[in-house]
């Protein structure tokens, strides 16, 4: 059997969390079919991305070291198909894509990227940077995009992992024209499937027995509950970790509380933005056409849905405001009732270990041994005997 490497490498929001979801609950049954998904956690690959790049995040960076290297490892060593994927990977350099290519050995490589139109791609994209703690406005954010220098930070990012023929150019260079793939993501309002089905035949997964319940997503938010997140974030960023931001703001109140409201108005662009958006996924779609690459859907899916009606972020009201604020504070309280259980239950075990220990406490071979131990303590080699003892025993100070 020929060794090959698919590697998928973006872009965000492109249902890669969903994908990576299913490749990692179904590693048994893919590897039954000579199919390699190498993850011994669910962000194995985001750690090896991290490694690569040498990207800071939060401190992840640390323990990545050597993500990468470990994870080409296996590959090397498979005999068959192995999936690399992770969006980040898009925004790596030239240099690292080299080395990431180098490292793979002499398998067949074949480079994959999910791409969406722009007209969801840049709200999208600015919704996340809110479920990451920003509290950057709308217009700041586009004004960042647009910007034809690039040099903020998030516009450098942004055109990084989402301007299509810059990412390929980056991955592909060395690679032939039929072993570059796009999955493009369908428009709105498509059967929920059909993404999955063009990654399946992409990735030669159809017909294998995978099990697709989605366990791991990134929802989508409409517009009031992304504007009120991003006013939380101006609240709280400054006095809540991200240790604790990440489960009680983002999954907590992102996705598992706002994300439900799907009566909401969805984000989406201003008509000059709109117009600039869909006019340069134009010009990506006719060198993309020249370019020959396998595509899974259409590139005309690039173009993006048609200009409809606009509702700003940076101006709702606290009338359209108050619906998601009452369920993120009751979803608050259900979960502090949550925790008020668990520690209530916990005093009650550490009360009962009390009271374990008191009776103990109460038995004369207790008491004699409290005896022996106070008085071996009072010279130095009493003390000297105990410490041999204890180290004997594996035990730290405390009575014998």
């Amino acid at each position: 059997m020929s060794k090959r490497v698919l590697l998928h490498v973006g872009c965000p929001k492109t249902g890669t969390s969903y994908l990576q979801d299913v490749l990692f609950r179904n590693q048994e049954i893919l590897r039954e079919h000579d199919i390699l998904y190498p993850a011994d956690r669910f962000d194995a690959h985001f750690l090896a991305a991290l490694d690569l790049m040498t990207l800071p995040w939060g401190g992840l960076e640390t323990e990545a070291v050597g993500a990468w290297d470990r994870l080409a490892e296996q590959v090397r060593e498979w005999h068959g198909t192995a999936i690399i994927s992770h969006e980040i990977f898009a925004r790596a350099t030239p240099t690292q894509v080299e080395r990431a290519l180098a490292s793979l050995g002499d398998a067949e490589v074949h480079l994959v990227l999910s791409v969406r139109d722009l007209v969801r791609q840049i709200p999208a994209e600015w919704q996340e940077n809110v479920k990451h703690r920003s509290h950057i406005t709308y217009a700041r954010f586009l004004q960042a995009v647009r910007d034809p220098a690039r040099e903020s930070k998030i516009g450098s990012w942004f055109w990084a992992v989402q301007e299509i023929p810059d990412i390929l150019d980056r991955w592909g260079a060395s690679l032939p024209a039929d072993r570059v793939h796009l999955v493009t993501v369908p428009p709105s309002g498509s059967d929920r499937g059909e993404l999955w089905r063009r990654f399946s035949r992409t990735f030669g997964l159809d017909d294998l027995p995978l099990d697709l319940t989605a366990e791991r997503e990134n929802p989508s938010l409409g517009v009031p509950e992304t504007s009120l997140l991003r006013t939380i974030n101006q609240r709280v960023t400054s006095i809540l970790a991200p240790p604790d931001y990440r489960p009680l703001v983002r999954e907590l109140l992102a996705h598992q509380t706002l994300s439900r409201g799907v009566a909401s108005a969805r984000l989406g662009l201003a008509p000059d933005d709109h117009a600039w958006a869909q006019g340069l996924s134009r010009s990506w779609v006719r060198l993309l056409a020249e370019r020959g690459h396998d595509v899974a859907g259409s590139l005309d899916d690039l173009l993006g849905p048609d200009l409809g009606p606009f509702a700003d972020p940076d101006t709702a009201s606290a009338e359209e405001l108050l619906p998601p604020a009452l369920d993120a504070i009751s979803a608050l309280l259900v979960e502090a009732a949550r925790l008020r259980a668990v520690e209530e239950r916990l005093h009650e075990e550490l009360r009962e270990a009390h009271q374990e220990r008191d009776r103990a406490r109460l038995t004369p071979s207790y008491r004699i041994r409290r005896k022996v131990v106070t008085s071996l303590e009072d010279s130095a080699v009493g003390r000297g005997t105990l410490d041999t003892y204890r180290r004997l025993k594996g035990r730290g100070k405390g009575p014998a």
